[in-house]
Parts: structure tokens; sequence; C-alpha cells
């Protein structure tokens, strides 16, 4: 229970305790009442049968109410009744209320000198018993008795009063304890009742009240790490903001995001990703002052505003401590991670005189760190909002590509070296700018996973590659290359199905691309639908082999069709001399003893051409046998031509191969 708590409990237990007090003083109140109530009956009744008996047994009452001395036989009675039953002592009162006659458990004593007594003279006026419960002084009275003062009626005519003195200590003691138990009982039951409820309610409000405290906690808090959020930075950078004019001072705005944070989920799932978010939490709360702030905007995304500084450089020192800081190693479930940091910094005034103002001007020092290759700090400039808007101008472009198939598809060729023939095209996307210029893949693709919507790309290009290859000549295959985001849904199969069933192309005449990361996440569930593509008839193609991680356990697990070597060998050739060509050669004998063709991109030489040739490569695709070009381009004469042999006169020798190549020219004037 925290201190917070403690008055809220005392004031409960106070409220409690005096509901209780007020209850048990009540029932005490009652139990008094009603015993002394029922005394009374008791009394009274006892005192007027003692009269009543009186009565009955002294003939001569009357005559000694009157002054007379008793008989000797109602002596006798007296006498007898003195010690008998629980009227201790007994007087007897004429008329008027003077007593006559006295009768106690020592002796039956007329009066001579008769004491005027009100209550008995009251008695006989009112023609009612007058009783008064008195606690015993004297010597020889019980400790608890009633003074019952009784009209003694003969005929319809009071004679005489008795003034019965009843013993009610034994019954007052029976009345209270069976009253206190009854009351005791009746207390712990609305006790009881009463206090569970009470109890109930307390707990609830207890309840209530910490519901409403973490409620307002997370109004301004992140759930997972405790830092303040978005709306709570506003609120702070406000306040920041607002006094920095009078105090002449800087606050620095630090934009951290986590490089490649997807792949801690992929490999140590969301638990991990969980861990290592919180853990990035701690050590920013831990190395930040008082007056600082640290901010959570979600997902992998933090925040940390640096006040009271007085220029640039504090605000690289800290950042460049941050970096330092959150790279140190991290254990979960003795499994180590390490990963790197982009950061973003805006310094206010000058990159923003508002919260959404530097945090824009962050966001986009961030985004620039990313586009440099993230694991590094960069300080807002104002050209960096030119990069903003093309990448906004560019995002547009994109989202409304997708809802209006504004996408365009150019087919590569791609040659059999050995029978010099056309064999098929590479499907490669495009995206026209504004101008009406082509935008590079590599400039839109990222940006398309980014946003989520490679799926909806990828099914379009597979649409339409299949119906646009449907119209080729038989033998004739295209290539469309696959994302691994196509992978993630688990539907690439039908995706696959779909395309080959709506355009009529039979599946042997289409190749699926793949990379090697792709077989990096979740291994087992993408080699189940790499299987299943392959029960399709189509072929599966290793693409980009030698630019990732080269497993070639890859290449054993899973029976590839066909292995395309990156463009980057044949970018080297020229320079880097045998030692390409050893790997290259090296490559195409491994797929040859595994029974997969081999392709190598980016050919634009005809000394390139010849030394596949030597190498006995299987298939060979490049700026050198022609350049992407739009399906309307593809015509019948070019596909016709494509596949003749041409022959044209033979190159010179390349220097370092002694195999060389006949050179060929498609129809349309290509270099091949």
């Amino acid at each position: 229970m925290t201190i917070r708590n403690i008055p809220t409990l005392w004031r409960f237990l106070g409220m409690l305790g005096l509901i209780l007090g007020l209850l048990l003083g009540g029932t005490w109140l009652t139990v008094k009442t009603t015993s002394d109530y029922l005394l009374y009956q008791s009394a009274t009744d006892r005192a007027q049968n003692w009269a009543n008996f009186l009565a009955e047994n002294v003939r001569d009452l009357e005559q000694i109410a009157a002054g007379e001395k008793p008989s000797a036989a109602s002596l006798a009675f007296f006498d007898s009744t003195r010690k008998a039953g629980e009227v201790f002592r007994y007087i007897i009162f004429n008329g008027y209320g003077y007593s006559v006659l006295l009768s106690d458990h020592e002796k039956v004593t007329p009066v001579e000198l008769s004491d005027f007594n009100p209550d008995a003279a009251r008695s006989i006026t009112e023609n009612r018993p007058i009783v008064d419960a008195k606690d015993g002084r004297a010597r020889g009275e019980p400790n608890y008795f009633s003074e019952a003062f009784v009209p003694v009626m003969v005929g319809e005519r009071a004679v005489a009063i008795v003034a019965a003195y009843v013993d009610q200590t034994g019954e007052r003691n029976r009345f209270y304890r069976t009253f206190l138990v009854a009351a005791a009982t009746l207390c712990l039951l609305t006790g009881l009742s009463f206090g569970f409820p009470a109890i109930a309610w307390y707990w609830r409000t207890k309840e209530k009240q910490q519901a409403d405290r973490r409620i307002r906690f997370l109004a301004h808090h992140d759930v997972l790490t405790g830092l303040a959020n978005r709306a709570r930075l506003i609120e702070r950078l406000e306040s920041a903001l607002a006094v920095l004019p009078s105090t002449g001072g800087i606050i620095a705005l630090h934009f951290i995001d986590i490089d490649h944070f997807k792949e801690v989920n992929d490999t140590l799932g969301h638990d991990g990703g969980d861990f290592l978010l919180s853990s990035i939490g701690q050590r920013l709360n831990a190395m930040t002052r008082i007056e600082d702030m640290v901010a959570r905007l979600g997902g992998d995304e933090f925040i940390v505003v640096q006040t009271q500084i007085t220029g640039k450089e504090q605000a690289e020192a800290f950042a460049q401590r941050i970096s330092t800081i959150l790279s140190a190693p991290m254990y979960y479930k003795e499994q180590e991670i390490c990963t790197s940091f982009t950061i973003g910094v805006a310094l206010g005034l000058a990159d923003g005189i508002t919260p959404e103002r530097l945090l824009k001007s962050a966001d986009l020092a961030l985004y620039s760190g990313k586009a440099a290759g993230r694991n590094c700090i960069r300080f807002f400039a104002p050209e960096m909002d030119e990069a903003v808007q093309a990448r906004i101008a560019l995002e547009k472009a994109i989202r409304a590509a997708i809802a209006d198939d504004g996408f365009i598809l150019h087919y590569q060729p791609i040659f059999e070296l050995g029978s010099k023939k056309l064999i098929g095209f590479e499907a490669l996307v495009r995206l026209l700018g504004d101008d009406g210029t082509l935008i590079p893949p590599d400039h839109f693709i990222p940006m398309i996973e980014e946003l989520r919507l490679m799926d909806k790309l990828g099914a379009w290009v597979l649409r339409e590659a299949c119906r646009t290859a449907a119209t080729w000549p038989e033998n004739l295959t295209v290539a469309v290359n696959l994302s691994a985001t196509q992978f993630e849904s688990g539907k690439i199969t039908e995706t696959v199905a779909e395309a080959l069933r709506t355009s009529g192309l039979p599946a042997n005449r289409l190749e699926l691309e793949i990379t090697e990361t792709l077989l990096l996440n979740n291994n087992e569930r993408t080699m189940a639908q790499l299987k299943e593509l392959k029960a399709t008839g189509s072929a599966i193609v290793m693409d980009d082999f030698g630019t990732g991680y080269s497993s070639l356990r890859y290449l054993w697990k899973f029976p590839f069709d066909k292995l395309k070597i990156d463009r980057s060998f044949m970018q080297g050739f020229d320079n880097s001399g045998s030692d390409v060509e050893t790997v290259v050669k090296t490559i195409i004998a491994l797929g040859r003893q595994l029974h997969m063709r081999v392709t190598i991109e980016g050919v634009e030489t005809a000394t390139q051409l010849n030394f596949l040739a030597g190498a006995d490569a299987d298939q060979v695709q490049g700026f050198f046998f022609g350049r992407p070009v739009p399906a309307s381009e593809i015509s019948a004469n070019i596909l016709s031509g494509f596949n003749r042999t041409l022959r044209l006169p033979q190159p010179a020798k390349s220097p370092r191969s002694r195999n060389v190549v006949p050179g060929l020219r498609g129809a349309a004037g290509t270099s091949l």
C-alpha cells in the first residue's frame, strides 16, 4: 500500500468506527430500555399478585389500613410470608398514603408513627400501580429491586395501598445477559451485513481510484516502457519552448530510431522486441537529468529532450553518448542483442518554434541519417525539407499507381548461350514520374515495402507479366521477382495460381525469382511455400547469388531450378581479373553439379560474353543484349529476330580468354 493511500484508509476506518460506535450505542440503549420495560412489567405483576394475595388472606386488611392492630391470624399470616418469594419487604398504606404496617425479612411491625408517601397517595388517587426501580444501597437491600405501589381492591373499592419491594437482581442479570447476547449477535450480523459491503465498497473505490490514476497515467505515458507518450511530449515541449525567448537558452530534440528492429522481432519474437524496447527506455532514463525528458512515440522511435544547453556541441556530445550507451550489448534469454541506432537532432528555436515543427525537423534529420546508411547522427539542415517534399511526392505517386494500376512493366531479354537464341524475358516494374521520366526502382521499391504495399504490387506484377507472356511464342518464358514481404502473408501460392489461371499461361513458362535474404526469415515456413510453388510447375530461381550470405545449405535444402549470378561480378570483371573469373567458373560448376541452370546478369561487353561462353554458362542477360523495354515494343518482328540465330563478324579475342563466341545482333539492331 502506498503512502498516498494511508489517509484514505484512515478516513475509511474512522467512518467505519463511528458507524460501529453508533450501532453499539444504539444497541445498548435498546437493550437497557427493553430490559427496564420488562422489569417494570415484572415488578408490577408481582406487586399486583402480592396485593391480591394479601387481600385474599388478610380479612382485616381494611381495618389494618384504618389504623387498627392486625388480628392474631393476620399477624401469623404476615409472619409466615415475610421470608417467602422475591418480595423481601412490603408496606401497607392507608387510603391517604400513610404507612400502617411494615414487613421485611426480620419482623412484621405495625407502624405507630406513620410516614406519608406521595407515591402511595398517587397510586390510590390514580388507581394504578406506581413502580420505581432502584439500586440497593442500604444494608439488607438487594443489588437491584423495584418498589411497586399497588392499590388493594375489595370489590370496586381501594381499601389500602401495598408497597411491594421486589428483588429483581437475578432477573435483571438474566435479562441483561440474554439481551446482550442477542444484541452482540445482532451487532455481529449487522456488522457483517454492513461490513462486507463497506469493505467491498472501499476496495471497489480504491480500485476505481487506481484505475482512474492508471487511465490518467496511460493518457500521458507509453504502456510498455512507462515513458511519456506523444501527448505528454507535446505538453513539455510547449512549456520548454515558451521560456526560451526570455532565457536565451537552447533545447535539443534527439529523435532515436532502432536500426533493423524488425530483424529482432523476427529472430527473438515480439517478447524479445518488447524486452529491447523496455531496456532502451531504462537506459535512456538512467542517463538523462531530471530536467530532461524521455518519450516513446511508438514502434521503435524514442525522443530525448535535452534542456538548458548553450550550443550544438553539447547536443552532439550528448547524441554520441546516447548512441554509445544504447549500442552496448543486451541479453535476452542468454542471447546477445547487438543493434545500432540512427539519431536525428533538431535545435530549438533555430529548427522549430513549435513542438510539431521541432519534431518534424528532427524526423527529417533522422530520415536523412537512415538514407545515408543508418548507424549515424544527423542534425537538421534546411535542405532536408526539399528531400521530404520529394518523399511525399513519391509516396503520393506510389499510392496513386497502386490504386489505378499506374505501374508499368519493362522486359529484358534472356539468351541461351549454347543455341544463341532468345529464351525469355525478365519482367521489371517501373514507375513514371510527373515529368514522364522513369523513377529508378531502388528509389520507389524500398518505399513500397515501407508502406506495406508490396503484396498489392507483387500481385499486379504477376498478373500483368503472365498476361503479357501468354501472347508470346510458346518457347519463351517470363521471370518475375518475388519479395520477402509477399511470403509473410502465407498467400503467395494462391496469388501465383490465380495469375496463371486468369492469364492462361502454362506454369512451366513462369520463373519465380527470390533472393537469399528471403530464406533468412522464418526459414521453415518459407521453404514450405517454395515447395508449394514448385509443385505448381513453375521454376524457382535463386536471384542475385553471390551478393548475400551465399549459404550453400540453401542449395541442397531446396532444389532450385536456376541460379542467377549477380551483375556485380560482371561489373568487377574488367578490374579484378582472374579472381572474378575463378569465382564465376566455380559457381557455374557448382550449378552443373546440382543440376541447376546458371544465368549471368549484367553482361555489357563482348569480352564478358566470350569469357562466359568459355566458362560454359547457360544463359546471359544484360545491356549487351538489350535494355528493358515496354511490352508494346516487343513486337512480332523483334521476337522473330530474337529467335533467329544471327551471325556477325567475329570480335577480337579477349586478352584474358582463349574462348571467343561469335557476336550476335537482333533484327531490330540491338547488340547481343
